[in-house]
């Protein structure tokens, strides 16, 4: 089976050609850093532009890198949703226009749901059920994955996601955008014990997550240096800023996965490619008996092999979408209890925290 995913939910316009579900035939990113760098974060209005530039050309270059044409094709598979409504709209109503022109099935897919099936396109795969922390831009959460469309959401952001407090410290310290991966590779050569920026750890159970007050500590920090007029070693304010997310993200998944009595995490999403997150997690997890996968880097970040992906295993239930299904900017799956309503394929089956 052979199917075409497109991503666009923020400001990466992907499309991937997945066969039967295991083999990746192409997968290509065109990034808009450098349109939304000068502003020190995303432009919904031009993120949307630029996906309508750069959607086709895009899709092409995926086709031929693959070396097929639409009429090879089996399926589509879309994100719909969470992300920017208006870049959503460009990728989805693309999707919708082959789909019509072609006769093709097309499946609508939740973006978190792409991340938790990440791993799956490594050939070191997680066996069910794992345990899988989403780390992103927009996301910090834990899930309990039962299969490929049963999941069960144990704890999220309750303010700031992980990458989202990365960026703003990264603007604090006049770093160019995005601050992430700037803090990481700077934050190699600082202290991280230099200074004790605060953890929220929220209750004693509790597996939410809270970055909030964490990004304010940096700015008190640096704005009473500023006032005093005293100085600051920028890598050893990366390294100790890191190490307090990194601490935070680390020791929350792998208490879901003691709770749950689960060897098996999976780590996703954008913050899952800093360097200190893989190598805390990989060492935590050995020293616990607990095994860690996660997604090669170029993976980790948004892309539509994961929809492509996800996808697959809607068509392997049968679902498909129908025309007059729309973007959504928030995802069921972050609502407990709640699922999709209409007659498009939910993105996972969704349960309560208990």
């Amino acid at each position: 089976m052979l199917i075409l995913g497109i991503e666009s939910s923020c400001d990466e316009t992907a499309a991937a050609v997945l066969r039967d579900g295991n083999t990746l035939l192409s997968n290509v990113i065109n990034s808009q850093v450098a349109v939304h760098s000068p502003y020190g974060g995303v432009v919904p209005e031009l993120a949307s532009r630029k996906h309508l530039e750069n959607i086709y050309p895009v899709v092409e270059s995926a086709l031929s890198l693959a070396g097929i044409s639409l009429d090879d094709l089996d399926g589509l598979a879309v994100t719909q949703g969470p992300g920017l409504v208006g870049s959503l709209l460009v990728g989805l109503s693309f999707a919708k226009a082959i789909s019509a022109v072609k006769g093709l099935p097309y499946v609508g897919v939740d973006h978190i749901v792409g991340h938790l099936l990440s791993p799956f396109l490594e050939k070191e795969q997680p066996t069910f059920p794992y345990i899988a922390l989403v780390a992103s831009g927009g996301h910090s959460s834990i899930f309990l994955v039962r299969d490929h469309t049963s999941i069960q959401l144990l704890g999220r952001t309750r303010d700031d996601a992980a990458g989202e407090a990365f960026d703003k410290v990264g603007k604090m310290l006049g770093l160019e955008y995005p601050g992430g991966p700037v803090i990481s590779r700077l934050a190699e050569g600082g202290n991280p014990a230099a200074i004790p920026f605060p953890r929220a750890w929220l209750a004693p159970d509790s597996l939410d997550f809270s970055f909030s007050g964490l990004k304010t500590a940096v700015a008190n920090y640096l704005h009473q240096r500023q006032q005093k007029n005293e100085p600051f070693n920028i890598p050893d304010v990366c390294a100790s800023f890191q190490e307090a997310v990194v601490e935070v993200l680390c020791e929350k998944v792998l208490k879901a996965a003691k709770i749950h009595q689960i060897s098996t995490v999976a780590l996703a999403g954008g913050v899952a490619a800093n360097a200190r997150l893989r190598a805390s997690l990989q060492n935590l997890g050995a020293q616990r008996g607990i095994k860690i996968f996660m997604p090669s880097f170029e993976l980790c970040t948004d892309n539509a092999a994961m929809i492509a992906l996800a996808g697959f295993y809607h068509f392997s239930t049968q679902a498909t979408t129908s025309f007059d299904t729309d973007a959504y900017s928030r995802s069921p799956i972050l609502q407990p209890g709640s699922a999709f309503a209409d007659n498009s394929p939910p993105p996972a089956k969704v349960s309560a925290a208990p």
